[in-house]
């Protein structure tokens, strides 16, 4: 019986296999980001975003969206209970135009937040509940 074909491509990963251009690759042996998280449908222009450090090129009703994301991390840099509820009151405001339709970028919907409940877990975090 012959020995099995090997397609020209086949040959190729092998002899780059052999002459170990595959060892020592970026990443190589870690998880792959995100595997076991839950589905963003947006994880493609995240990622992009993230790498190519386009934060401050992003339209506005994204910048919006990761801001409401991202809300309990702001509020926690915080001191003040005021000054968490002012910070919770400014990004509804901007919600608010970015569901009317009223700032640059994608259409978005995004729910206002609840501003006791940000106060609630800035409480918690801090050890003032």
């Amino acid at each position: 019986m012959g020995s099995p074909y090997e397609s020209h491509i086949d040959r190729q990963i092998r002899e780059a296999r052999e002459r170990g251009d595959f060892d020592d690759l970026p990443g190589s042996g870690k998880p792959i980001p995100g595997a076991g998280e839950h589905y963003d449908e947006d994880w493609w222009l995240k990622s992009m975003v993230a790498r190519e450090n386009l934060g401050g090129l992003a339209p506005t009703s994204l910048k919006i969206r990761k801001a409401a994301e991202d809300i309990l991390d702001e509020a926690i840099k915080k001191n003040s209970e005021q000054t968490v509820r002012q910070l919770v009151a400014d990004l509804n405001k901007r919600i608010e135009q970015a569901n009317r339709g009223l700032v640059d970028g994608p259409p978005v919907v995004i729910a206002r937040i609840d501003v006791d409940e940000i106060v609630r877990d800035w409480r918690r975090i801090k050890g003032l509940a």
